[in-house]
C-alpha cells in the first residue's frame, strides 16, 4: 500500500426500524481489518445517499429504482396500528383496514407504506415525521399505521399496537449502486444471506493458468539418454518381421 492509498473500509447506510447489529457483528468477526461504519438515513434519502457515493450499500425500504440500484429483498414486515393502551382496538388481536374506517388515521410525510388511499378519516395536517405522529397518538388525536419495527422503535409505555391484516406491507432490502458491486459489497451480501466463512460463492476466483503454460512434471516424458533408442526398446531386440536377427536369412 502506498502512502496515498487509504486502508479499506465499508460504509453501510440503514433506515429507521432496521437493526443491522447482527450483521455488523459477523462482519467484525470475519473482517477485523476492514472497519464498518454505520449511517442512519431516512427512507426517502436512502437512494440518493447510495447514488451519491456516501455509502457502499444500504439496508433500505422497497421499492428502489432498479434502473440504477441493485437490491436483494431480505424480509417483509408486519403492519400494525399504534393506539393508546385504553383504545377499543386493544380488545382484539388483529384488525382490518375497514375496522379503522371511523378512526382519524395519521399519515406522516415520511410514511413508508405507500398507501393509494390511507384508511379512516384524514387529519387536517399531516405530521412531518413518524415520531411526531406517535406523539399525537399519545395525545389522543388519532391512530397511526406503520411497519412493526417503527412501532417498536417509537415505543412508549402508554401506547400499544395490533396487527392490521390487510394493510400494505413494507419490504426491507440490501441495496447498492449497480455500477459499484465491489468485493466488499459481495462480502456483506454473503453475510446477510447466511453464507459460511468458508463459502466461495460470489467471490472472485483466480484465473486458471493457460494450458500452454502449465507444468505437468508427473506426466512429462523424459528424453532418452544418448545412445539409447526411444520408446524404451531393449538393445539387441529385433524389430524385423519374423523375429530373426537383422541380416540373417530365414530357413526355408
Amino acid at each position: 500500500m502506498t502512502a496515498s492509498e487509504e486502508p479499506p473500509s465499508f460504509r453501510l447506510a440503514y433506515v429507521p426500524g432496521v437493526t443491522p447489529d447482527k450483521w455488523v457483528r459477523i462482519w467484525n468477526e470475519r473482517l477485523p481489518d476492514v472497519p464498518l461504519s454505520l449511517t442512519q438515513v431516512s427512507a426517502a434519502e436512502a437512494g440518493g445517499v447510495l447514488l451519491g457515493g456516501d455509502a457502499d450499500a444500504g439496508l433500505v425500504r422497497l421499492p428502489v429504482d432498479r434502473t440504477v440500484l441493485s437490491a436483494i429483498p431480505l424480509y417483509t414486515e408486519i403492519t400494525v396500528v399504534v393506539v393508546p393502551k385504553d383504545h377499543l382496538v386493544t380488545a382484539v388481536d388483529e384488525v382490518t383496514v375497514e375496522d379503522l374506517a371511523d378512526e382519524l388515521v395519521l399519515h406522516p410525510l415520511d410514511d413508508v407504506l405507500g398507501w393509494e388511499r390511507p384508511p379512516g378519516r384524514p387529519a387536517i395536517e399531516r405530521p412531518a415525521t413518524t415520531a411526531d405522529a406517535v406523539e399525537l397518538v399519545a395525545a389522543g388525536v388519532g391512530v397511526l399505521v406503520v411497519p412493526l419495527s417503527l412501532a417498536r422503535l417509537h415505543h412508549r409505555k402508554d401506547l400499544t399496537y395490533r396487527t392490521v391484516t390487510d394493510a400494505p406491507a413494507s419490504g426491507v432490502a440490501l441495496s447498492w449502486p449497480e455500477d459499484a458491486h465491489t468485493d466488499l459489497v459481495e462480502e456483506f451480501i454473503g453475510i446477510v444471506r447466511g453464507r459460511t466463512v468458508n463459502s466461495t460463492r460470489g467471490r472472485r476466483q483466480p484465473q486458471a493458468q493457460p494450458k500452454a503454460e502449465r507444468t505437468d512434471t508427473a506426466g512429462a516424458r523424459r528424453k532418452p539418454a544418448a545412445g539409447k533408442p526411444a520408446g524404451g526398446a531393449r538393445r539387441g531386440s529385433n524389430s524385423t518381421k519374423g523375429g530373426g536377427r537383422r541380416g540373417r536369412p530365414r530357413r526355408r
